[in-house]
């Protein structure tokens, strides 16, 4: 039943509005100085948004949370957005707090990537292009050995002697100045890095290495999307951001161009589901970029906000701010080209939003199990036949897609006959040749095989490095450190085919050395005959059939087999 206009009973006072269905689902939530006031402009004649009729008509109540002044109501707004996800919204598409780059500040400080990261700590972001950021982390460690364990261990960990870590916890000496050079490079002075990459893509192309080109013309390409880089100059540039924002029906983004000390130092996008109210999208993402960050002297805006954001804006900052919609001059050039990047984020994320569906597979099993993200998934499956050939096999899905060059196969190498040995054996190989760790390591198994490679890891010194689970073909049930047994449903689908792709490659794997040792020559497994008596004794008899049937006498006329020899052939292939 649609809402009237009327007297609803809200107060004349600053505070958050819900419009509600029966059943409590909210449609809308919005925030005012005024309540009151704010609510009764929905039920005017010409309503400014073309959402408004549908929002009443589908309505059947309005509540409220009244707060103490209209910053706190804009605070409030955008969490209960967030929680809500309300159909008559904008909304940023990822729900969660983007990511930061963080350097704690311990004695020896330690890079992570993170939600949320302290308050003591350095930090760098926030990045809506989550996986350039965690490129940006592997570059510099790789390049500068910052350590990213949780804990020092006494005698070092597997990341110091794979070249991943400076291992200040064995070798403190020139930790210190490798941290201050990580932080130049994030602070935006990364040309040296830059260059230093480009020769090394270069002599690789020489090389004709043309895989480790591509790999490091990506990092070069991480590296500049993440962190600041100088594009444009202005004596107006000083401390100012542009926004710009682009829809395409309910796809919208809004672009921020960040400029200080004369120069363009980078970009960042944010994608959200647009509801008509330009004003209305912008300032959700100002209300998000910055609640983690201190706003610039200057913002250049396409569209006025209101003054209760201006007023939040402002406090962020502690003192004056600027808030403005340029008509003319570089400032305006500089608001346009804000504009103009959005207009491009948006083709190409609405160009996305109809793709993929590998990717959204792996992002709705991350929602599932409570991870940030699933792109990168490491399965391990093992293969034996009553003790012999045996093999493992390890896949790889990238955003969802099997990454077959990353697909590696192994033969146990110890006497281990069981699955847990075999596993253990060959996943501690595949640690030592690491310089990526996946979003999640799965296992062909149940609590059993979760449990033993968990104990791998500890003596590693990686346990918590990154998640591991095991799953089970009874039921599909996966098992997790400290968590319930979970049967999956369909959101779990990525980890299924993980599971079934490892199996159908090892099993591949198994049947190809199966196959081999169904072909080779017995004469070969016997202790002492090599290649030159097996032609002799080829060329003599002219078949291994004969060979087979021939008696010790007959085996002792071949030139170069002795009566002992002669006798070890008879035996060993009656």
């Amino acid at each position: 039943m649609a809402l009237e206009r009327g007297n609803h009973g809200l107060p004349g006072k600053p505070g958050v509005y819900f419009f509600k269905q029966k059943d409590e689902r909210v449609l809308y939530v919005g925030k005012a100085n005024n309540l009151k006031e704010r609510v009764r402009s929905y039920f005017s004649k010409n309503p400014d948004r073309d959402m408004i009729p549908k929002l009443i008509q589908n309505s059947d109540k309005i509540d409220f949370i009244v707060t103490q002044n209209p910053a706190e109501a804009l605070i409030l707004e955008r969490e209960l957005i967030r929680k809500h996800k309300p159909k008559y919204n904008s909304m940023l598409k990822d729900d969660k707090s983007y990511p930061f780059i963080s350097m704690t500040n311990h004695e020896f400080p330690r890079i992570m990537y993170t939600r949320f990261p302290n308050e003591d700590s350095l930090r760098w972001g926030p990045f809506p292009d989550a996986g350039a950021a965690k490129r940006v982390i592997q570059l510099i460690r790789r390049q500068f050995g910052i350590r990213d364990c949780p804990e020092l261990l006494p005698e070092g960990c597997l990341a110091m002697h794979i070249g991943l870590c400076h291992g200040p916890c064995v070798e403190p000496d020139g930790y210190e100045e490798l941290v201050s050079a990580a932080k130049g490079v994030l602070d935006g002075d990364a040309g040296k890095l830059i260059q230093s990459l480009n020769k090394d893509m270069e002599n690789y192309s020489k090389e004709q290495k043309y895989e480790n080109a591509g790999k490091t013309r990506d990092l070069i390409s991480a590296v500049q999307t993440t962190i600041s880089q100088q594009i444009i100059n202005s004596r107006f540039y000083q401390d100012c951001d542009a926004i710009g924002f682009a829809f395409r029906g309910d796809v919208g983004v809004v672009v921020i161009l960040h400029a200080k000390d004369g120069r363009i130092q980078g970009e960042v996008n944010y994608p959200l589901i647009h509801r008509g109210d330009i004003s209305e999208s912008v300032a959700l993402v100002l209300s998000e970029h910055y609640s983690q960050r201190k706003p610039p002297k200057t913002i250049l805006l396409p569209t006025p906000i209101n003054k209760v954001m201006q007023e939040w804006l402002q406090e962020r900052r502690g003192k004056k701010i600027e808030v403005r919609v340029p008509l003319r001059g570089e400032l305006a050039k500089l608001q346009r080209m804000a504009t103009q990047n959005a207009e491009l984020q948006v083709m190409r994320h609405k160009n996305k939003r109809s793709g993929n569906l590998e990717k959204i597979a792996a992002e709705d099993c991350a929602k599932l199990l409570k991870l940030e993200s699933l792109d990168y998934i490491v399965c391990f499956d093992m293969a034996q036949l009553q003790g012999t050939e045996r093999v493992g096999a390890s896949v790889v899905l990238r955003k969802g897609r099997p990454s077959k060059k990353e697909y590696r196969t192994y033969i146990v190498k110890t006497d281990a006959k069981d699955d847990l040995r075999m596993m253990s054996e060959v996943i501690e190989r595949w640690l030592k040749r690491q310089d990526e760790w996946p979003d999640l390591l799965l296992l062909d198994g149940g609590k059993t095989h979760l449990d033993t490679i968990l104990r791998v890891l500890e003596k590693q010194g990686l346990d918590n490095r990154f998640p591991v689970a095991a799953l089970a073909k009874k039921e599909e049930t996966i098992f997790r450190k400290g968590k319930e047994p979970l049967i999956l449903d369909r959101r779990g689908r990525v980890l299924i085919h993980s599971r079934d792709e490892a199996h159908r490659f090892v099993n591949k794997y198994h049947r190809k050395r199966r196959g081999k040792s169904t072909l080779k020559n017995p004469l070969e497994d016997i202790e002492g005959l090599g290649a030159k008596k097996i032609q002799a004794l080829l060329i003599h008899f002219g078949s291994y059939k004969k060979i087979k049937f021939a008696s010790v006498d007959e085996l002792k006329k071949v030139p170069g087999i002795g009566k002992e020899m002669a006798e070890k052939i008879y035996s060993e292939l009656i």
